[in-house]
């Protein structure tokens, strides 16, 4: 049985530049707006590769914990063309890796894998991205890495000290994992409440933000979401370091976090001041036991390998072209036109890749017209 997110190896002779070839665009990532870019490029005959950093199919979906189900996702948006896997029992690690492997092979998308790609550098008119001693010469570049390979944990004092377990979302094993031991839950986004609603009925929790959460009350409808990612765009129109969606939308409780409200998981306290090696103290000098610190504070841009280009502004962000009546659509880095961010700020959910990946290739597209003078596939 073939492994589960595995697509065909495609006969791409791996399209490296010491063959002198000269892409159209490259991808780099093949999550789930890596591939609505490479989908949309491939429709409109634009000559391209799109290089995943890892082994198979899946992107960040792959590394989710074991109990995480398709039923417990926020939601997996469909890619261009074909809908999304159901809710259901089975692991959204296996289901949603599936779904991936089987739109690249339906597709035949042009995926190169494993490439880990280290840098991006401009030769003239020409981008060439490396992969340790390997590299490729693009006319234009769809940047797809979105941010779980960076995770983000703040500092506080004594942060070394502790001698107990210290983990991020990122490495979050399951709540079994954490039995009979106080684990203390630091953070206010939706990954903090997703993990709270499942550890309570296994362990002793508490839960400290930086600031109080903001809880929904009311239906978050197309017109609501709408306005919260047209504040995280005008954040990057701005060259600001893009907020998250859920930093302006509030937080709700779905069904399944029910049982774990009933058990008190969701009554906050502010964060601490400092990190003892047995657990935490507050400003107060008040002092809470605790064997873990699990850390949902969230994850930064994946965007390192991109910095030979200076696309940041004195703001630290990457400004982004507004796109009028589309802020979803807002992808072109103002500092360098070649360059389409998807799954950054505006597009950084399920939800606004493919219009994100439309928006890419059409830009690739102008751009290629106005610097060749002719269209792709042409």
């Amino acid at each position: 049985m073939e492994e589960s997110g595995t697509a065909p190896t495609l006969d791409l002779r791996d399209r490296d530049a010491d063959v002198f070839e000269v892409l159209e665009s490259l991808v780099i990532g093949a999550g789930q707006a890596g591939l609505a870019a490479s989908f949309f490029l491939q429709q409109r005959g634009v000559d391209h590769v799109v290089l995943d950093a890892d082994p198979a199919s899946g992107g960040a979906w792959r590394h989710r914990w074991d109990s995480l189900t398709m039923d417990d996702v926020h939601g997996v948006a469909d890619l261009p063309g074909v809908p999304a896997p159901p809710g259901s029992d089975r692991p959204a690690n296996q289901a949603v890796p599936d779904y991936f492997a089987e739109y690249e092979r339906r597709h035949l998308l042009p995926v190169v894998r494993p490439v880990q790609v280290t840098q991006v550098e401009s030769d003239g008119d020409l981008l060439v991205v490396h992969a340790g001693d390997r590299r490729w010469r693009t006319r234009t570049l769809v940047n797809a890495t979105g941010t779980w390979t960076r995770p983000f944990v703040p500092y506080y004092p004594g942060i070394a000290s502790f001698a107990g377990e210290q983990l991020h979302t990122v490495g979050f094993p399951g709540a079994a994992h954490f039995r009979g031991k106080r684990v203390i839950v630091v953070g206010g986004g939706a990954s903090a409440v997703q993990l709270l609603g499942e550890l309570p009925p296994v362990t002793d929790t508490l839960w400290v933000t930086r600031r109080p959460p903001v809880w929904r009350a009311d239906d978050f409808d197309a017109e609501a979401g709408l306005a919260a990612v047209t504040r995280v765009e005008e954040r990057v129109r701005r060259g600001l370091p893009p907020a998250s969606v859920v930093s302006v939308t509030g937080l709700a409780l779905r069904a399944q976090e029910r049982r774990a409200a009933e058990l008190g998981a969701y009554v906050r306290r502010p964060m601490f001041a400092l990190i003892e090696p047995g657990g935490v103290r507050w400003g107060d000098d008040s002092f809470e036991p605790v064997d873990v610190i699990l850390w949902a504070t969230g994850f930064r841009p994946a965007v390192d390998h991109l910095a030979p280009l200076g696309l940041r502004s004195p703001h630290g962000g990457i400004a982004l072209a507004p796109v009028p009546g589309n802020v979803q659509g807002a992808t072109t880095a103002v500092r360098d036109p070649r360059v389409q961010l998807v799954g950054y700020g505006p597009s950084a959910s399920t939800l606004g890749a493919s219009r994100a990946g439309r928006a890419a290739t059409a830009a690739v597209v102008r751009h290629l017209a106005s610097t060749t003078g002719s269209a792709p596939g042409r």
